[in-house]
């Protein structure tokens, strides 16, 4: 078995990337920077994944996978009032979060399909608890992740007959470089807005994305599935 990350350097993506790994799969991440000190072993392949053209080369130097984790991602370049939110950064969200996301999974899946079957094979889109629950100080990244998780739900359509499980995780508060600009905001709401009460680590993410990539939920392909601590649970 042969898992492929994007954005698996570091945050949540090297959350999952170790889940993996322990669990026995080997590991191949791709991300833009040069390199990266991973605590395990994998390969390490540099990718923008704006670089639609580039994919192709790219799963030819990885080999046959059987587990596809679209992570890369970003959020809003400066979180503000929406009436002030520029097309650069609009156009920024889309491009990595949807764009990026989709064209690398499309190529993917192509992969998967024409090629025989050894074991389950998954394609799982890390969107966002903020797919469905809305910061106005940051409409563009919403847009995104609402966006690709409409993505994650056609491939799983797609895909169902030649059973490639397809999932959407939303992950929701979670202690990575991305939040650490307004950890002190977070660690203020957390215990008031999660019932949990505590920041969510990489490594929750990464336990939920194991059984998945085994093929134990099969069945629920196409299921969105908040690991947030009960964040988006609708309450009075």
């Amino acid at each position: 078995m042969k898992a492929l990350i994007t954005g698996g350097q570091q945050g949540i993506g090297l959350g999952i990337a170790q889940a993996l790994y322990d669990a026995g799969w080997q590991i191949a991440v791709a991300s833009e920077q040069p390199s990266a000190d991973l605590p395990f072993e994998a390969e390490y392949y540099q990718h923008d994944v704006r670089n639609i053209d580039a994919i192709p080369a790219l799963l030819d130097a990885i080999g046959p996978i059987t587990t596809f984790v679209s992570n890369a991602g970003v959020g809003a370049l400066q979180r503000g009032d929406l009436l002030d939110l520029t097309p650069e950064s609009f156009d920024r969200c889309i491009d990595i979060n949807t764009k990026g996301a989709f064209f690398f999974a499309q190529e993917v899946a192509r992969r998967m399909l024409a090629s025989p079957a050894e074991s389950y094979r998954s394609i799982t889109f890390i969107t966002s608890v903020s797919a469905a629950m809305v910061s106005p100080d940051r409409a563009e990244y919403c847009a995104s992740k609402a966006a690709t998780a409409m993505l994650a739900q056609a491939f799983a359509a797609r895909l169902a007959p030649d059973n490639i499980g397809v999932f959407d995780i939303r992950p929701g508060i979670i202690e990575t470089p991305l939040t650490a600009p307004v950890a002190d905001r977070y660690n203020d709401r957390i215990p008031q807005i999660v019932p949990s009460a505590r920041w969510g680590q990489p490594a929750d993410i990464g336990e939920v994305i194991v059984p998945l990539a085994r093929g134990d939920f099969a069945f629920a392909t196409g299921a969105q599935i908040p690991v947030d601590g009960g964040l988006s649970i609708h309450r009075l």
